[in-house]
């Protein structure tokens, strides 16, 4: 591969972030600000030529992409590979109940330690189911081509460390997305390198299971 990009884009705003309740696989839909916020970015998005959309089949990423592929007129392949970490019984706890009723837990996340946040994924299988359909899809690019990648933020984050090579332990130190933003990821002659972070128009907080 020489030169290609791969521009990872979080969803748009959904109830959920908004009220702060881990989303993990639940397939939760854009509120009409989200839906705001992807037509916003997705004529940035566009300015960068992007010869592929590659997304998650949650409603959420769905919508998003769908902006995208509406003024590029590219088709978008989806996969479910590309889906939010599955936090088992955290999904649909606020924030302030998980610290709560699995204080521990979440400290224990937060330290970079291993662990099945209720019960559900490591960050470490979400990069295995997630970061292999990336770099397939990257490889089918033409030179200088880009790919643009629409999920989910704790999945954007985990796939970024793995594809720069980073032991799990660091990739917190990543940061979140917040909604309607992305990370690029540009080709260089010693593999993956993160271009931007968390880019979009002007900073927003990031809401959501990530944060």
């Amino acid at each position: 591969m020489s030169g290609r990009r791969v521009i990872l884009w979080r969803h748009g705003q959904t109830a959920w972030n908004v009220e702060r309740r881990f989303q993990g696989t639940t397939d939760i839909e854009l509120t009409e600000a989200g839906r705001g916020q992807a037509r916003r970015a997705a004529r940035l998005l566009a300015s960068l030529r992007p010869h592929a959309i590659l997304a998650s089949d949650l409603s959420r990423a769905v919508h998003t992409a769908a902006e995208l592929a509406r003024i590029t007129d590219l088709d978008v392949t989806y996969d479910d590979a590309l889906r939010e970490t599955y936090a088992g019984v955290w999904q649909g706890l606020t924030h302030e109940e998980i610290i709560a009723s699995y204080g521990d837990q979440y400290a224990a996340w937060k330290r970079g330690e291993p662990v099945r946040r209720g019960g559900g994924e490591l960050e470490t299988e979400v990069a295995d189911r997630a970061a292999p359909v990336v770099l397939r899809h990257a490889e089918k690019l033409p030179e200088g081509g880009t790919l643009v990648v629409v999920s989910h933020g704790g999945t954007i984050r985990t796939t970024i460390g793995r594809l720069l090579g980073l032991e799990p332990r660091y990739w917190e130190s990543l940061g979140g997305l917040s909604n309607c933003c992305w990370s690029v990821l540009g080709e260089g002659a010693r593999g993956w390198r993160l271009l931007e972070h968390n880019a979009g128009t002007l900073p927003e907080p990031v809401l959501g299971d990530d944060d």
